[in-house]
């Protein structure tokens, strides 16, 4: 997932909800050695204006902890990306194997101001 900031103020990507999951966190995938391991982003995602952030399995990725069921390859799944600026946004996840290539989708963020 790809998450771009059309607006003209930082932006940071602070949480999200899965329906089923327990914790919605995001971690940074760091080698330790020949050992890769996991580490929680802490204070959230800063994205700047005009910038995107790119949520990948080998770089910064959501990990989904406490699932109540295993997801199934290619199922839809509905959750929320919580916003500092712009607050709660629906999203929809398709689920893929580890190893599978994003298809290319973005998510659009443009926060106007209150």
């Amino acid at each position: 997932m790809t998450i771009v900031n059309r607006g003209t103020e930082p932006e940071r990507l602070i949480g999200g909800s899965i329906a089923g999951v327990s914790r919605f966190e995001f971690h940074r995938m760091v080698m330790d050695g020949n050992v890769a391991k996991m580490r929680p982003v802490e204070g959230g995602l800063e994205i700047k204006p005009g910038q995107s952030v790119a949520l990948t399995p080998g770089s910064i990725h959501v990990m989904l902890i406490g699932l109540k069921q295993p997801f199934q390859q290619r199922q839809h799944v509905k959750g929320t990306l919580m916003f500092e600026k712009a607050g709660k946004v629906d999203v929809e996840f398709t689920v893929e194997s580890m190893g599978a290539s994003a298809p290319g989708q973005s998510l659009p963020m443009e926060h106007t101001g209150h």
